[in-house]
């Protein structure tokens, strides 16, 4: 799913997958979605976030692990009723994510994005928790006039769900708003696994910007360098029977100025209801 460019409309940045292989019964979720939030000044890409993460291809591998976090609901908006079927259910095995090598992550870039690549230099490249059939590593780069790429990788191959690579460069930016979305996917990765990933940009006033899912309160904290961040999670279903249409849980966009207040959470945003 893409959201015009030109489009004011935002929805939760998640929907049912599309099975990548049918006689594997594989599902997968891509999505690419957009919104306009409050906030102040231009969402300009700087060279590490004010909590000092560092830019450039091998940024700081987040280190968000915890084991048996259980919480429940994946709906389109938050919800705060009790776990009621084992399907809803679901623990955040890791959030952690490793920095991807220099020379791969040039491979990544230009299996990914062809001529262009020399036009973008990386500001994080990690690798997930876990990997997929398709994903196992997600790259961001920017080019000279701040405009942002997004390629999910595979060993030293890279891939884009948008069509050109480059499509996120069309997306609203402007004063006013502090989170913009890139793209966030989501797929199994082996028995009793799932992998969720995603990544955005951020406006300057932002200092961390961490991740929930479901209903669970725990947040774990992106990778953040050159005005963008990166999220990954393992997750275990927590389904006595597998689902090959099984989703995850929402992720939702939390945003924290230097002070620590929060100022932005995506679960009570209004355009992400209903």
């Amino acid at each position: 799913m893409k959201i015009d460019p030109e489009d004011n409309h935002a929805s939760l940045p998640r929907r049912w997958g599309v099975p990548l292989g049918v006689a594997a019964g594989v599902a997968a979720l891509s999505v690419a979605a957009v919104a306009a939030f409050s906030g102040v000044g231009d969402a300009k890409p700087v060279l590490a976030g004010p909590a000092g993460n560092p830019t450039g291809a091998a940024a700081s591998p987040s280190s968000g692990t915890t084991h048996g976090s259980t919480s429940g609901g994946a709906g389109s908006a938050p919800s705060s009723a009790p776990v009621t079927s084992a399907q809803d259910a679901f623990s955040i095995t890791s959030g952690k994510t490793t920095p991807i090598a220099a020379g791969t992550v040039t491979k990544i870039l230009s299996s990914c994005l062809g001529p262009d690549a020399s036009r973008y230099h990386a500001v994080i490249a990690v690798r997930t928790p876990i990997a997929s059939k398709d994903w196992d590593g997600v790259v961001v780069a920017v080019d000279s006039a701040g405009q942002y790429v997004q390629c999910e990788s595979k060993g030293d191959k890279g891939n884009s769900p948008d069509s050109p690579p480059t499509f996120i460069n069309n997306r609203l930016w402007g004063t006013g708003r502090t989170i913009a979305y890139f793209d966030s996917i989501g797929a199994p990765a082996g028995k009793d696994q799932y992998l969720m990933l995603g990544a955005g940009h951020y406006a300057s006033n932002v200092a961390k910007i961490a991740i929930s899912y479901g209903d669970e309160p725990k947040q774990y904290p992106a990778v953040m360098a050159g005005g963008t961040y990166v999220y990954a999670a393992a997750l275990s279903p927590g389904m006595t029977e597998p689902d090959p249409h099984y989703a995850g849980p929402n992720a939702y966009v939390h945003a924290y100025d230097a002070s620590g207040k929060e100022i932005y959470n995506q679960a009570k945003d209004p355009q992400f209801a209903g």
